[in-house]
């Protein structure tokens, strides 16, 4: 057919007629996941809206330090701030601190990071994954501070609000979730370090180290635990000097929310290791852990009551019972597969969807607990859901590139 100049075969309108068809499918079956997603979005709220009910005294989402007003998102004469002499040494300490955390890194690496190529290296500390399994991905750690965050520090210890801005970013962009996998990694390393002990005390002594290997192991959980300290510190100078540049203080408070945040994760990820019988399941394999709650739980199965930990993963969910100084795994849930049902303020069920069957009840005696607990897991669960239609779904730009693709194979089939 002859449409103007431009001619056309069977062919030709059978291939642009299936590039448009396809078009519309990906573009059709994108308003259906986008309704199924509109649907339990409504639902997550209805739960919530019964949460907020039930206790509207609490809220665990405060965000005071994120409050917004016109004082805060204009920069501030910050001279003032550097005119304290206290304020100054706290700022200096913050960066000639992290240049000797660096230090001691690269130092502790030096030392300890080639023992695969020592001779003597005893039996249980060869191999790739021995190796790992006693510094963990300290190395990763170390090139996070090297490359990004004294770079940072150096770039705006003049301005201070960038400063803590720009450290706040990493920890909203997850970077610091390293510390996370580091502290997992610390009873493994621990007992290699026990149990080698007398060797490590031979190299200590050759290599003139004088605090050991435990010492430099222990380095990034030191810094970590000593960030909101000194932050903490600025805040106090910053009220006793009666400064009145709020945007900074803003940006001060906002930041050691976040550390404070990470470190109860950091703290809570050590028990992750100490759970027995968990050998069927690859917790590094489960994405980030979130928290870990202590509650009672009653289980259906075994219709036993016992003291529970619960670990929050983003794919699944880890019950495991608390026996004295001990945690013994129960059961792990993938979070497609279960529901949550709250029954009152103070005990929520979960549910498989496959049967509606009930599989525990976790309480606590206290309904805030509970509240935020609940509130919590109902934000994972969606973070999971989000995750898991984006795998393998076609978006807006994967229309887009059809489209050139379209556009392109149409210019090179008729203009040349």
């Amino acid at each position: 057919m002859l449409f103007g100049l431009v001619y056309l075969t069977w062919f030709d309108t059978l291939t642009v007629t299936l590039s448009i068809l396809a078009i519309v499918i990906i573009q059709i079956i994108n308003s259906i996941l986008a309704t199924d997603k509109d649907t339990t979005t409504q639902a997550t709220t209805a739960i919530n809206g019964i949460l907020r009910k039930q206790n509207s005294e609490y809220c665990e989402d405060h965000e005071d330090e994120d409050t917004l007003s016109l004082e805060n998102l204009f920069p501030c004469d910050q001279t003032e701030i550097y005119a304290s002499k206290k304020i100054s040494f706290i700022i200096d300490e913050l960066i000639q601190t992290e240049v000797n955390y660096l230090n001691n890194l690269r130092k502790g690496l030096q030392n300890y990071g080639k023992l695969h190529e020592r001779q003597d290296l005893p039996e249980a500390l060869k191999g790739s994954a021995q190796n790992q399994n006693l510094l963990g991905n300290i190395g990763e750690i170390m090139s996070l501070h090297e490359e990004q965050i004294l770079p940072m520090m150096l770039r705006n210890q003049r301005d201070l609000k960038s400063l803590f801005d720009e450290f706040a970013v990493y920890f909203d962009k997850n970077h610091f979730y390293c510390y996370v996998i580091y502290m997992i990694n610390k009873k493994t390393s621990m007992e290699l370090c026990k149990e080698q002990r007398e060797w490590f005390q031979g190299l200590q002594t050759e290599i003139n180290d004088k605090l050991g290997i435990d010492s430099f192991l222990v380095q990034p959980i030191q810094r970590l635990t000593r960030y909101p300290l000194l932050l903490q510190q600025f805040i106090s100078e910053f009220y006793k000097s009666g400064i009145s540049c709020k945007p900074v203080l803003v940006s001060v408070c906002k930041l050691e929310t976040r550390m404070r945040r990470l470190l109860e994760v950091v703290n809570q990820a050590e028990e992750i290791s100490y759970i027995e019988d968990i050998n069927e399941l690859n917790l590094l394999e489960q994405g980030n852990f979130r928290k870990s709650t202590e509650l009672d739980a009653y289980n259906h199965r075994s219709r036993k009551k016992h003291r529970a930990k619960v670990f929050l993963f983003d794919r699944c969910l880890v019950c495991a019972e608390v026996r004295k100084k001990r945690l013994t795994y129960r059961q792990h849930y993938a979070w497609p597969t279960v529901d949550l049902q709250l029954n009152n303020s103070k005990s929520v069920t979960l549910l498989l969807k496959a049967n509606t069957k009930e599989e525990y009840e976790f309480s606590s005696p206290e309904a805030t607990s509970i509240t935020a607990w609940m509130r919590f897991v109902l934000r994972v669960m969606e973070t999971s859901r989000i995750l898991a239609e984006r795998e393998g779904k076609f978006s807006l730009p994967m229309d887009l590139v059809l489209f050139v693709a379209l556009a392109v194979w149409l210019i090179w089939h008729y203009l040349y």
